[in-house]
């Protein structure tokens, strides 16, 4: 690839040598740094990778993109590198991030334009989204591949990922591999640092979801103020040519105001948006929700309408979720899918760690979710209320090295929503698990509830369904998809749905 190809479309200068410059591979790793790279370096929250010149080029590498031009030494360094044999190139860029994902996508040859791009962005419902689209997607006999909070899944294979919207230059190379593999379609979350940070620069989604918006990620490593963060949520409907809006969040008239004026008119310059909501006139509407709570199912009956006519049972409890799976449907009536394959697959869904149904029974019902916050808890206990449980029973704790609001916030919820609480550890990590439950403790003590205190989270959860009367429904939260326990810095393999199924399979075994 040659430098300035990768770089079609952003402003750049070069300080040194030249923009017709081929490498073999693009990398902002200074330990990846080779003969035939181009080492972007970029100006971090920690670390200002400009530092690491002198080593890369120690290394071999002979390319170089930079937002600020190198100091004095370095430049010294660069020219004196210079021969006819390997001629060093310098180019500066008004912002590397965005250089890197340009040349990532072009090193890997624009993957994402073979496939169809769906993105999701939002404070909660994103992974359901994607999960509830892809599920469709494969039920109607498409390949399509998915990044977000759980990874990167491409077929039958799952790769960790370090932040739900990784990297430029791993996403382009999972775009790669989902395109090797035939995939039709790519699914993705796209997060609000990923947004900031430009690691979707370039891709040009086909749609994009905007499921809502909450006051979350305000802080020093994270967005300024809930301005800025409802600016970059915003910012992907300007990156899509197709956008659907939950028309019934609070803040959608400000999401319109963040979008460009000609994507929010039907068809404008090519872009169109559309809504979906429950309680307000929009494109797409649900209607006649019904809860529904039976020894071998506890979901949702609703019916859409509006552009788009279909009955859904979803296989998962909860108003929020009615809002997922309409947002998914919403995009896949785009398809011209089959609808038996729609209603299909929302009926057998199944989302690891989301509202996930471990167990059902005339005995007990026993969920997993990721709720770790004051509002996912709250959100999630008012949903399961919603089912009438002869007793809602709450297995809980709080992670360590984190803010103390949050663990007296989640204990005066769980006080106040559940019927029993079983406060237990989290990810304890440097701190002592009996310390982070005197602090839930506090605030439960205040409203009055039922609790017990297991700090092991093993025996918590055995305790919850050994001691369950008919018609409980026992929600484990905090950890959801996570398969560890963080403590004193080592992660020990852990998983809640794990557990709970070798509790059942201990008790339905001693029958």
């Amino acid at each position: 690839m040659k430098i300035a190809e990768g770089l079609t479309g952003l402003e750049y200068q070069v300080l040194m040598g030249d923009a017709g410059a081929e490498v073999t591979d693009v990398i902002y790793d200074s330990r990846r740094a080779a003969p035939g790279t181009v080492f972007v370096c970029m100006v971090g929250t920690k670390i200002d990778s400009h530092r690491f010149i002198p080593q890369v080029l120690e290394k071999g590498t002979r390319v170089f993109v930079v937002e600020r031009e190198p100091d004095a030494e370095t430049a010294a360094l660069l020219a004196s590198a210079q021969t006819q044999e390997e001629p060093v190139t310098v180019i500066r860029v008004r912002n590397a991030r965005s250089a890197l994902a340009c040349l990532s996508a072009a090193h890997f040859g624009y993957p994402a334009r073979k496939m169809t791009c769906i993105g999701v962005t939002g404070t909660k419902g994103k992974t359901t989204v994607t999960y509830m689209i892809k599920a469709i997607l494969e039920a109607a006999g498409k390949k399509a591949g998915l990044i977000g909070t759980a990874g990167a899944v491409i077929g039958d294979r799952t790769y960790p990922t370090a932040n739900t919207t990784p990297e430029s230059y791993e996403l382009q190379r999972y775009f790669a591999e989902m395109a090797e593999e035939g995939c039709e379609y790519m699914i993705m979350e796209v997060s609000s640092q990923g947004l900031k940070m430009h690691r979707v620069d370039g891709i040009e989604f086909d749609y994009g979801l905007f499921t809502n918006i909450s006051n979350d990620h305000i802080g020093p490593n994270e967005h300024a103020s809930f301005e800025e963060y409802l600016y970059y949520k915003s910012k992907l409907l300007n990156l899509c040519r197709v956008g659907l809006i939950n028309r019934d969040d609070a803040h959608y008239a400000e999401v319109v105001e963040q979008v460009e004026e000609n994507q929010m008119a039907y068809g404008g310059a090519g872009r169109a948006c559309y809504t979906f909501a429950l309680d307000s006139e929009a494109d797409f509407m649900a209607n006649d929700i019904q809860y529904v709570s039976e020894p071998d199912f506890v979901g949702l009956d609703f019916k859409v309408s509006g552009r788009y006519g279909l009955e859904v049972r979803v296989n998962i409890p909860g108003r929020f979720n009615v809002y997922n799976a309409l947002a998914a449907v919403s995009v896949c009536s785009f398809f011209g899918l089959p609808k038996e394959r729609i209603c299909h697959a929302l009926e057998h869904l199944y989302v690891n760690g989301r509202m996930e149904i471990v167990h059902t029974s005339e005995r007990c019902t026993v969920l997993v979710d990721y709720a770790h916050n004051a509002v996912s808890m709250e959100s999630l206990l008012q949903t399961l209320r919603d089912y009438h449980p002869k007793r809602l029973v709450c297995v809980f704790g709080c992670g360590g090295n984190r803010s103390k609001d949050r663990r007296y916030s989640m204990g005066e919820i769980g006080g106040r929503l559940a019927d029993l609480c079983i406060l237990t550890a989290d990810n304890s990590r440097f701190e002592r698990v009996e310390d982070i439950l005197a602090d839930i403790r506090g605030s439960i003590e205040k409203t009055g509830g039922a609790f017990i205190e297991i700090p092991d989270r093993r025996e918590a959860i055995r305790y919850s369904i050994v001691n369950a009367q008919p018609g409980d429904m026992i929600a484990v939260i905090g950890k959801g998809h996570e398969d560890y326990q963080e403590i004193n810095g080592v992660r020990y393999p852990f998983l809640d749905r794990k557990v709970i199924e070798e509790v059942i399979a201990e008790l339905e075994g001693g029958k």
